[in-house]
């Protein structure tokens, strides 16, 4: 908060309390968990501390719950947008399945202060979230007692029908507040004026939505102060910020095998074998929605990569070999030396990170079969977005770490490898043994990992 401060953004389009249900979805790692009580207490959290008042007063920086509502809960092969599959696609049930799985986060922040809230993209039952009065007025404005604006998402009336007058009049009669338009604000206000004048909107719903735009801009502080907080451009990447992310990498790193307590490694190894891509590239490490809509491979932001984390944390007498494809010149057989692959999904966002594979790259994928051929002790850290089928591979593994998405702060992983913290993270979704067990209940037998699974001190 204090870094959007600095740069005069007061609005975060966060925090995502969608409660995912099959981990194939692009947005899983927008995602806390699969569960919607783990789901409200640190959505809650984020949004309290988001908001605190002394961040940067007169302003208050204000999140957005988001998307209301039932998003993690789509049907592969639903959505009708590009090459999607889940993102932006049917949930399908009863109510009472959105009211007890995907409704509470939103009870949750609501009562926690929440000033604005995203619709869906995503439809229930064959409608549009956009476009249902049910949901956005009857249910979050009146039942909840919502007294913010909804937003919508990213073009996201367009979809409500090709006619852009309906789908306009639709949208803001249903409930929607502001709506988000990325090219033609001329068009959508030249549409809606003509439709108030038409009678086709009232003025009562006009003066609700800004009625309610306009309150969240006072408590805010837009009109006594709408420039940045320059005097915080300081916090940026600060060191004591950089130290609190570290922090937080380590914490959220889950063990998952540890075959006769192989970690954590000694500091003084003798020979440190490093493979994969992802053990040198900041671009993996933070995945999509950095710089980028999609991110993208490479050193895209400021950081520390997990192999210069590795470097820093042992001593100087260990040999390192690294070799972003596992072919090594030395000896990862012998007695003194220890392999470590690690490996990730390429960057992705949305819809474009819907996976019917849940698989590594080709290139990781030979990278981890050099590695298990050629090593005599193997420690892979998995960096991904959500859990990957690896069931086949696991046993050819001597230890396996989840490290997901450590963005800027590789040298967090490497904190904990070589127990500097120990490993505290537990599983927020449960990992599943094979595609048949998606979506979450789905298929027989036990998921490799349950849900809440982590090996810790």
């Amino acid at each position: 908060a204090h870094e959007m401060a600095a740069t005069g953004v007061f609005w975060n389009y966060a925090p995502g309390v969608m409660v995912v249900q099959d981990v194939r979805w692009g947005r899983t790692y927008e995602s806390y968990a699969e569960r919607p009580e783990h789901v409200a207490s640190l959505a809650v959290a984020f949004l309290r501390g988001l908001q605190a008042p002394d961040i940067a007063a007169p302003n208050r920086v204000i999140g957005t719950p988001k998307h209301y509502v039932g998003d993690g809960g789509t049907t592969w092969g639903t959505s009708t947008t590009a090459n999607y599959q889940l993102d932006q696609g049917e949930t399908f049930g009863d109510e009472t399945t959105i009211r007890t799985v995907h409704l509470p986060p939103y009870r949750a922040t609501i009562a926690a202060g929440a000033h604005v809230i995203m619709a869906s993209y995503s439809s229930w039952n064959g409608q549009k979230m956009h476009a249902s009065s049910y949901w956005l007025t009857n249910v979050l404005k009146e039942e909840l007692g919502f007294t913010g604006f909804i937003v919508s998402d990213w073009e996201a009336i367009d979809q409500i029908d090709p006619n852009y007058e309906r789908a306009v009049v639709t949208a803001i009669n249903a409930g929607i507040d502001m709506n988000m338009v990325p090219y033609d604000a001329v068009r959508f206000i030249e549409t809606l004026t003509r439709a108030v004048n038409a009678g086709m909107v009232s003025e009562t719903r006009i003066d609700d939505a800004v009625r309610r735009i306009l309150t969240t801009k006072f408590v805010m502080g837009l009109f006594d102060q709408p420039f940045a907080h320059t005097e915080l451009l300081g916090d940026i990447g600060s060191l004591a910020h950089r130290a609190l992310a570290r922090t937080a990498v380590a914490q959220s790193l889950v063990l998952l095998k540890n075959d006769g307590d192989l970690l954590p490694l000694p500091k003084d190894v003798a020979h440190l074998y490093i493979g994969g891509q992802a053990a040198h590239d900041l671009g993996i490490q933070a995945g999509g929605w950095t710089i980028e809509w999609q991110g993208k491979p490479g050193a895209i932001i400021p950081g520390t990569t997990i192999l210069e984390g590795i470097h820093a944390a042992v001593t100087p007498q260990t040999v390192i070999e690294y070799d972003p494809h596992g072919r090594f010149r030395g000896d990862p057989m012998a007695t003194d030396a220890v392999c470590i692959a690690v490996v990730g999904e390429l960057p992705y966002a949305e819809g474009r990170g819907d996976s019917a594979t849940l698989r590594l790259p080709p290139n990781e994928q030979r990278t981890l079969r050099r590695m298990e051929e050629s090593c005599a002790r193997l420690v892979v850290v998995l960096v991904s977005g959500r859990p990957l089928i690896i069931t086949d591979d696991l046993p050819r593994w001597d230890a396996l770490v989840a490290a997901w998405l450590p963005g800027s702060e590789g040298a967090g992983v490497a904190d904990v490898l070589f127990g500097d913290r120990p490993f505290r993270g537990r599983l927020p979704v449960t990992w599943p043994r094979s595609l048949d067990q998606l979506p979450l209940g789905s298929g027989n037998g036990d998921p490799l990992f349950p849900y809440g699974f982590g090996l810790t001190p």
